[in-house]
């Protein structure tokens, strides 16, 4: 049994407090553009808004909220709220498969004029959808009319989203969650095949085999498997950088091969070349159990470096030896060049384990409760990025969303149960 630092003990009981007192805010009920109740990613800010890849990582965070408080009342509601999520998105599915990144209860749903050209929703959606289902014992009925819109959302990342490598890439740099991660950020569309969205489909793939296991449909199953192995084939090949012992982002902004003038006699033979920019993101191919054992040495390294990544308050989420390197406050893009944010430290913490690097997974953990329990102390309330080597905030007071998975964090290092993501 660890023993437990008196000032970690400290924080862990102040954010805790926080937490309880404000969760139950961030449920909304139904109606407008929401046919189904919801949940927000905070309880102030975010008002009558579903976010993608924020709902679903904060909702990992409120159940993990409502275990603790031990709050029989919300802990009945809450599969409704979850289950809401999902459905309100596939609401706006349909045979092309976009389905909108955000949802205003008010307004007009926006929905580009070319479905296939366009970002959209996360492939996080299948992800959402079995952590609430593995959390109700795998009972996926809820879900088997919609099935058919979550699948035609996949088909659409797979048909129009994906290179001949293998490897997905974005249409265009517009709401791509690590807003200005310098490998896609002002970069031409089609050409940003990034290690972050790689590895959240890995993990989409996964997880839609998961449910369709769950509704009975094996046959439907195995094709996505291969889906999977092929891209985790994909990843390993073009990402993984031998060099440097790290994954990155892959450039597949090439011209096309000649077959006649100047190049013919020797046409290029790769399809795709390596961004060797050190963004955090790397990480998440431990999240996502792509690497290799050996890999996987060989990216702690990386994360154990302190001219790079590691900081005294967790992951930069852009290396601090990269010219790009910045941590001015940025509301329009939120600034990922450098900053602490929760979302990087959690998601790389959750790496570390699933790889049994148990020591630098517990030094990450009390960077993160010691970096929001000092805020809620000081303000009452946690921020939205921050300072790597003193940890203080940069902007947003207030900001809850995926900052809530600190408590999960903390579960983890005191040895109580723990809510994870599917």
């Amino acid at each position: 049994m660890i023993e437990i630092k008196p000032d970690i003990q400290h924080y862990s009981e102040l954010i805790r407090e926080n937490l309880i007192k404000n969760y139950a805010g961030m449920f909304r009920e139904a109606g407008n553009n929401m046919p189904y109740p919801f949940l927000t990613p905070g309880s102030d800010q975010y008002a009558d808004v579903l976010w993608d890849w924020d709902s679903w990582l904060t909702n990992i965070a409120l159940r993990q909220i409502v275990l603790e408080a031990s709050d029989g009342f919300y802990a009945d509601k809450l599969l409704q709220y979850e289950q809401g999520c999902i459905l309100n998105y596939l609401h706006y599915g349909g045979m092309d498969g976009w389905i909108p990144i955000v949802i205003n209860r008010e307004g007009e749903v926006y929905r580009p004029e070319n479905p296939y050209r366009a970002n959209m929703h996360k492939p996080v959606l299948a992800q959402h959808a079995a952590f609430i289902t593995r959390n109700n014992g795998g009972d996926a009925e809820w879900l088997r009319d919609k099935f058919y819109h979550l699948l035609t959302f996949l088909n659409n990342y797979r048909n129009h989203h994906r290179h001949i490598t293998g490897l997905y890439f974005w249409q265009s740099d517009l709401m791509i969650g690590a807003d200005n991660d310098p490998c896609t950020y002002y970069r031409p569309p089609h050409s940003s095949a990034s290690i972050y969205l790689n590895c959240l489909m890995m993990k989409e793939l996964e997880a839609a085999i998961y449910l369709a296991g769950c509704l009975n449909l094996n046959e439907i199953g195995a094709e996505l498997q291969t889906d999977a192995n092929a891209l985790k084939s994909a990843i390993l090949e073009h990402c993984w950088d031998e060099r440097d012992g790290f994954f990155y982002s892959v450039d597949i902004n090439l011209l096309p091969k000649e077959t006649t003038g100047l190049h013919a006699g020797q046409p290029r033979e790769w399809d795709c070349l390596i961004q060797r920019i050190g963004v955090w993101s790397g990480f998440l191919a431990l999240w996502a159990g792509i690497a290799t054992d050996s890999q996987a040495q060989r990216v702690l390294q990386n994360y154990r470096d302190t001219t790079s990544f590691n900081a005294p308050y967790g992951v930069r989420t852009l290396a601090k030896y990269e010219k790009m390197y910045s941590i001015r406050a940025s509301g329009n893009p939120s600034c990922w060049l450098g900053p602490i944010w929760g979302v990087s430290n959690y998601m790389t913490f959750r790496g570390l384990l699933r790889y049994g690097f148990e020591d630098d997974a517990r030094e990450l953990a009390e960077k993160t409760i010691r970096l929001f329990g000092r805020d809620v102390e000081r303000f009452g309330a946690m921020h939205e990025y921050y300072q790597p080597e003193n940890g203080e905030p940069i902007l947003n007071r207030g900001f809850q969303n995926w900052n809530y998975l600190v408590l999960n964090m903390s579960a983890w290092l005191e040895g109580r149960q723990v809510v994870t993501e599917f």
